[in-house]
């Protein structure tokens, strides 16, 4: 294989963006994507508007994935699980020298947050689309972030600023005296990584022993680090999370915040942005101390901070993600910008684009509003279980103001090994109503079968007259979806027998084609058209 053309740098030594003459070319030449996925395949659309060559890399459970097809090359990490494929630091180091590719962009999850993958891309010479790992390192320990925001004076969710001493028995009473300093209920945290996992709710001392071995040991499984840190549980809550972008120059601005209190299980389903109910004053100080926290940790590219907003109307801050966030396409519909693209600017040493400038400008009084909900492989009539499989009829909306992130296609296997996100369907209107009633338009035109999705709880919230009449609080599914699905778990019965009793009538009167359990052919195809229509 031929090497990749060299590239000329400026006087600082960074990445030249201009041929002779001052036209503009690829930033890079060839770009690796060490995830899977819908963000794969979002990175891959970037740089192909760039003019950038992509390259992906696969496990055994991906061969025949939509981001292999996707990309103009691709390289196999190893077998499904995620340990000795996607979590392979050296391999994917080792697959982009192998394929010539210049930079390697991390998505979300797997490494993206790993500051000794960053360090190890940069040491191998390649660039690293992301933060520096020492800022990874600064923002991505959450106990680390939190020292930082109170040196910022960012006000902080009470708890803990160091690890708990999880490995010395005999600091257990020290450990439950700092819980009661910090009061019950309270949250057992991982400090690294995120989405939930490492996390314990306590309600009282007595608990205690057990959910810190419990979320240690999570997250030492999930993240290579057992670190947990005590937190008072602020409720009711809403998160409010803050899009920044940095450069290597040390400008850092906020580009708008996004509403992700509809969760279950410490995970996000729906997101919007801007956060309904703000005052253009909460928005700017909102932001303002965003900025101060990335400024502290000299943040370069794209990091989300995180805050819960209490009934008292202040602000608390979480965490940063030194990464892109899922939600990320919300920023873009509202600030109409490409946040991929400009981390890969900034990566190869551009400022902030006036692009980027001008959107931060207007964050505080945003004119349009966008949605996105995440259709995962779950079935939400049973606590949102993963349910992986392979995907029948699949038709994704379309029509103005319809945006539909995926890399999935009729046929493709959801494999277990991984998140069972499948797509993300997004819309952006002039209002928050209207942007509503589009999102509802858009989830009655996507139909998928063979596998169990999310969408029958989007297409209930959609419509939902407390959503409509604004955000709900952090535990909102946990405490209510229940109560809300019992008249649709009704229908579904009675939609079953209807489907049943109609394969009944249609039976031949002398049919021979009962099989050994008394159905027939009709009676099975009305039960599976039932099974296919959620909620079963």
């Amino acid at each position: 294989m031929t090497d990749a053309p060299a590239r000329s740098t400026d006087a600082s030594g960074r990445p030249s963006l201009r041929k002779d003459g001052g036209a503009r070319r690829p930033p890079f030449t060839r770009l690796l994507v060490a995830n899977r996925g819908e963000i794969a395949v979002r990175v891959f659309r970037a740089c192909r508007e760039m003019g950038i060559e992509t390259v992906a890399v696969f496990s055994d459970a991906d061969v025949t994935a939509g981001h292999v097809r996707a990309a103009d090359r691709a390289v196999r990490l190893g077998p499904a699980p995620a340990g000795e494929s996607y979590l392979r630091g050296d391999a994917i180091v080792a697959a982009a020298l192998e394929t010539g590719a210049e930079a390697i962009h991390p998505g979300y999850g797997f490494l993206a947050e790993r500051a000794s993958f960053a360090a190890a891309v940069d040491a191998a010479g390649l660039t690293f689309i992301g933060p520096a790992s020492g800022t990874i390192a600064a923002l991505g320990d959450k106990l680390a972030a939190r020292r930082s925001a109170t040196a910022a004076g960012v006000p902080v969710v009470p708890g803990t600023l160091e690890p708990a001493p999880i490995d010395r028995p005999d600091q257990v009473d020290a450990v439950i005296a700092s819980a009661e300093s910090v009061g019950f209920p309270l949250l057992v945290k991982a400090a690294a990584g995120g989405g939930g996992r490492g996390m314990r709710r306590v309600d009282d001392a007595a608990g205690l022993p057990a959910a810190l071995d419990a979320a240690a040991a999570e997250a030492r499984a999930a993240f290579g680090d057992g670190s947990v840190y005590l937190e008072r549980e602020i409720r009711p809550a809403r998160h409010i999370e803050v899009q920044l972008l940095g450069d290597r120059a040390g400008a850092v601005v906020a580009l708008g915040e996004r509403d992700c209190s509809l969760q279950r299980r410490h995970q996000k389903l729906v997101e919007e942005a801007p956060a309904p109910g703000l005052t253009r004053d909460e928005r700017r100080d909102l932001h303002e101390m965003a900025v101060r926290v990335a400024q502290a940790a000299g943040l370069e590219s794209a990091a989300t901070a995180e805050f819960l907003l209490d009934d008292d109307r202040r602000f608390w801050f979480l965490e940063v993600n030194t990464r892109l966030q899922v939600e990320h396409g919300v920023t873009e519909l509202v600030a109409d910008l490409d946040l991929v693209r400009e981390q890969i600017l900034i990566a190869a040493g551009e400022p902030l684009s006036a692009i980027v400038l001008g959107a931060a400008e207007r964050a505080t009084e945003p004119e349009r509003h966008a949605i996105e909900v995440r259709l995962s492989a779950e079935d939400p009539a049973r606590d949102f279980i993963p349910m992986p499989g392979v995907i029948g009829d699949w038709r994704m909306p379309s029509g103005p103001g319809v945006r539909v992130d995926t890399a999935a296609a009729a046929g493709d296997r959801v494999p277990p090994e991984y998140d069972p996100l499948v797509a993300k369907i997004l819309v952006v209107d002039a209002d928050r109503d209207r942007a509503l009633d589009r999102l509802a338009r858009a989830l009655a035109e996507t139909e998928v079968s063979g596998i169990q999705t999310t969408l029958p709880f989007h297409r209930h919230m959609a419509v939902d007259p407390g959503f409509r009449a604004g955000p709900l609080p952090i535990d909102w599914v946990d405490e209510h979806w229940a109560e809300a699905l019992r008249p649709r778990r009704e229908a579904a019965l009675e939609a079953a027998r209807w489907a049943a009793a109609a394969a009944v009538a249609n039976i031949p009167a002398r049919s021979t084609a009962l099989t050994l359990d008394g159905s027939t052919p009709w009676i099975r195809a009305g039960r599976q058209r039932a099974i296919e229509r959620w909620p079963r």
